[in-house]
């Protein structure tokens, strides 16, 4: 199985980035985490990253044949990014919202994602585990829909 790892923007900051809300590891330290927790599965991780909105959506329609599944991290593009959602609605793969900070304890603005309701589940506040837990649900989902 081939899952799409796909981070929004700003997260490419992640270790610089305000450490009190989001860490102190990279965003290259999570993928080699990923990775790492990939190899207990036949799970094989593709990951991209951008600050912009429209590199996500070409993105996700030149993976979506390929894939089986998507974990996402939106960043800010949670909130208004429907062109985003649009293509997530059209890959019609699993899907999982994750946040490694906790949305709904942060500023109002930040508790209303337009991704989450066509997702399969969202994980939000657990930092770079919640990456780990997303792939292992939806591993476990592709595996009982086959």
């Amino acid at each position: 199985m081939k899952l799409m790892l796909i981070n929004g923007p700003n997260l490419n900051l992640l270790g610089k980035r305000d450490k009190s809300i989001y860490g102190e590891m990279t965003l290259a330290q999570i993928e080699s985490r990923v990775l790492e927790k990939a190899k207990d599965y036949p799970a094989d991780v593709i990951f991209f990253q951008s600050n912009h909105e429209g590199s996500i959506i070409d993105f996700i329609q030149e993976q979506t044949d390929k894939c089986n599944g998507i974990i996402i991290n939106p960043g800010a593009l949670t909130h208004y990014g429907l062109s985003i959602r649009d293509a997530l609605v059209d890959a019609n793969l699993p899907t999982i919202e994750v946040h490694l900070s906790n949305i709904y304890a942060r500023d109002e603005w930040r508790h209303k994602s337009i991704i989450a309701p066509i997702c399969n589940g969202q994980i939000s506040g657990l930092g770079w585990n919640g990456y780990i837990l997303a792939l292992e649900y939806l591993v476990d989902l592709l595996r009982d829909v086959n």
